[in-house]
């Protein structure tokens, strides 16, 4: 009997020990893990997506968001009715936001109420022109801090020019309502076109399922296209597109519980009343951004999955750090330009020298500011990195004084006066350190090659 028992208590702690070592590989181990294979792919895709949703970061973005979409409705639902009055379809206009917001009837109809007022006092008087610019900027202001939260997501430093935004952000707001039009017009079509002149009624059924599919499709290619067109980067489709699919489910799925949410509370809550789909309101706001920025991160996260090898705080790294990885980019960078070679994008720099992907693309923004490297378009339309300095006269000396030099030195008035005597000892010490790196060339200095990399990480993990 006490070896049965003992047999079960072994087996059991075998069991935890399992676990724990299954838990651990996943939420840490799996980032040390060199291989490229489906299995680490999607732990380490699934890792990722759950750490953005609970991200303090993303949660944040969200909120502002939805901030900025409670105070930006009213001019958006204005835009697209005055549209839809151009075009003569203000009714179907109307009709198709009951049908995309569902949940949300009772906060349509007041904003569309609102709407009414903002588009009579817009277009009278002197506030003709005022009312117009504040309408359409409300609205590209909105869509460019969607922008920079999705530049944010990307590690994407720089955004759309002006003229960039202006053009592309009106060309948004134009097509929306169109791309509304049009999905109305398919399932008309569909309906009672196609089911009209069908001989087979047994496809009825199909074509009928077939139409409950095309606002769940229209909804994919929404999410899709966002991700794709919206980060000031390179984007592959492809991961756009399972984002926008996963995306799209959660939002369908999110629509369906609040729908029945904003019912039940309309219904039983005696305190709310009539007022329950404001917190309601809010609440799916903060959930669909949550959802939108998530599925950004998905694509990020699927684009670039064997470049996080860092999931730490980045504020943690100390000056030598990110001195080394800055040279090794510079030097990787002047060797490949030496060797006639083709410039290595930030991904491919990340991926075959084993770098953190967010590391690159701030070390990149910050030897671009030194005036040490540029990009470079490529043939596959993504950008390169080159140098922008002459590489068979650049020492490391030469290159730690211009990265070390980016930036304000200056940042008070009167500091070097106030600090005379201070800076009159620390700056010739300064200049004696960097003369003995004079001797190197930056391209001369010894690099791993990404096999002898891959192979150190593999024996490692043994």
């Amino acid at each position: 009997m006490k070896d049965k028992t003992a047999k079960e208590e072994s087996f059991t702690a075998k069991i935890i020990a399992r676990a724990k070592s299954v838990y651990n590989y996943c939420s840490d181990g799996v980032w040390s893990d060199p291989r490229n294979n489906l299995g680490t792919r999607v732990i380490k895709i699934l890792n990722l997506t759950l750490s953005a949703f609970f991200n303090s970061s993303l949660q944040n973005k969200s909120m502002s968001l939805t901030y900025q979409t409670v105070l930006s409705i009213v001019p958006a639902f204005a835009l697209l009715v005055a549209i839809g009055r151009g075009f003569g379809l203000q009714d179907l206009l109307q009709k198709q936001l009951y049908e995309f917001f569902p949940s949300q009837g009772k906060g349509i109809s007041t904003a569309l109420q609102f709407v009414d007022s903002y588009l009579n006092s817009a277009t009278q008087g002197v506030f003709v022109g005022v009312g117009i610019v504040v309408l359409l900027w409300t609205v590209i202001s909105l869509l460019s801090s969607i922008e920079n939260t999705f530049n944010s997501i990307w590690g994407v430093k720089r955004s759309r020019t002006l003229y960039q935004k202006i053009t592309d952000y009106i060309a948004i707001c134009l097509m929306i309502p169109v791309l509304m039009i049009c999905s109305s017009g398919v399932s008309i079509f569909m309906s009672g076109v196609v089911q009209s002149n069908i001989d087979f009624p047994f496809l009825t059924p199909v074509l009928n399922y077939v139409l409950e599919l095309v606002p769940f499709a229209l909804c994919w290619l929404a999410f899709s296209l966002s991700y794709y067109l919206i980060p000031n980067t390179k984007v592959n489709f492809k991961y756009a597109a399972i984002a926008g699919i996963m995306a799209a489910i959660s939002f369908q799925i999110l629509q369906l519980l609040f729908l029945n949410g904003q019912i039940y509370v309309s219904k039983y809550n005696a305190i709310y009343g009539s007022f329950a789909f404001l917190p309601l309101m809010l609440i799916w706001l903060q959930l669909s951004w949550l959802v939108l920025l998530t599925g950004c991160m998905i694509a990020y996260s699927m684009q670039n999955v064997f470049t996080f090898n860092l999931m730490g705080d980045e504020s943690t790294i100390s000056n030598r750090g990110w001195h080394n990885v800055a040279l090794i980019v510079m030097a990787v960078t002047a060797r490949r330009f030496a060797d006639k070679q083709k410039p290595l994008s930030h991904q491919e720099m990340a991926v075959r020298y084993y770098l953190p992907i967010r590391i690159v693309g701030r070390v990149v923004e910050k030897l671009k500011a030194a005036s040490l490297i540029y990009d470079v378009r490529l043939s596959d339309d993504t950008n390169g990195i080159s140098p922008a300095v002459e590489t068979e006269t650049l020492t490391v000396a030469d290159f730690f004084k211009a990265f070390d030099n980016v930036g304000i030195t200056d940042f008070i008035a009167d500091f070097r006066n106030i600090y005379k005597d201070f800076l009159g000892i620390l700056e010739p010490l300064q200049i004696r350190s960097y003369e003995a790196f004079s001797s190197t060339l930056v391209r001369d200095m010894p690099l791993p090659t990404p096999e002898q990399i891959k192979a150190i990480m593999i024996k490692d993990c043994k």
